[in-house]
């Protein structure tokens, strides 16, 4: 389920499977469903999660563009939850822990570690 969501959501990324084949991200769910008929794994899950991926993201993504109307909304709780315990929050750049990566130059000037340069054309 969550292979084939990603798959819509970046469907034009380049795969590599085993080192042998390229193709875009948009058929990896269905390559991946090739391989486990050739490895002789049950089909069942796999089909399964192809159902509830496609129709998760048919009510999240699809559905909700076409009409407006959006059926399927996350639980208020798990909003709060999120929120309160800031997951998925960026962290910040620099904190006050992290040493100074300045450094004095021999003509006075200073420079930091990985400092981009800017070339002027």
């Amino acid at each position: 389920m969550l292979l084939y969501v990603w798959s819509r959501e970046f469907p034009n990324a380049q795969i590599n499977i085993y080192g042998l084949v390229t193709l875009k991200a948009f058929y990896l769910p269905w390559a991946m469903l090739a391989l486990d008929v050739i490895f002789g794994a049950p089909l069942m899950p796999d089909l399964l999660g192809i159902i509830a991926g496609h129709l998760y993201y048919f009510l999240t993504v699809l559905h909700p563009l076409a009409t407006g109307n959006i059926i399927l909304r996350t639980p208020r709780w798990v909003n709060k939850l999120v929120a309160r315990w800031r997951i998925g929050a960026p962290t910040p750049m620099y904190s006050s822990a992290q040493p100074d990566r300045t450094t004095q130059a021999a003509d006075g000037n200073t420079s930091s570690c990985f400092q981009r340069e800017i070339l002027s054309s």
